[in-house]
């Protein structure tokens, strides 16, 4: 069981920025596709970013373009997510997954962490 663990949230001002990672504690996901999504508050989960498992290929949402970077190192087993210029529209819990059968896509997510709180502040 791939077990995913999710850090690096906090409180932020507008205009900040913040890095989450997403720590594979298993070492099986290194040969999936990972990504992130988040859920704020009364709303779906939604899809962030995701990276192909040689971190070759990256995809955004279009929210999130020029201001987020999803990169991996699979030598640490470790996802992160430098998110830049912080708007108070990002707040959300933050989640990772790795995809259940793919290589370069998340299409279909599982294992999901337990989440990390973005709070940003206007």
């Amino acid at each position: 069981q791939v077990r995913l663990v999710e850090s690096g949230g906090g409180l932020v001002q507008a205009g900040g920025s913040l890095r989450l990672s997403c720590v594979d504690s298993e070492r099986t996901a290194d040969s999936y596709a990972m990504g992130w999504f988040r859920q704020a508050p009364g709303k779906e989960r939604a899809f962030v970013a995701a990276i192909s498992w040689d971190g070759v290929n990256a995809y955004y949402a279009d929210s999130v373009k020029g201001r987020f970077a999803i990169s991996r190192d699979n030598a640490i087993n470790t996802m992160y997510l430098q998110m830049n210029s912080l708007k108070p529209e990002d707040t959300a819990v933050y989640y990772c997954a790795k995809d259940r059968f793919s290589g370069v896509q998340v299409t279909t997510p599982e294992n999901w962490g337990q989440g990390t709180q973005v709070t940003v502040s206007s």
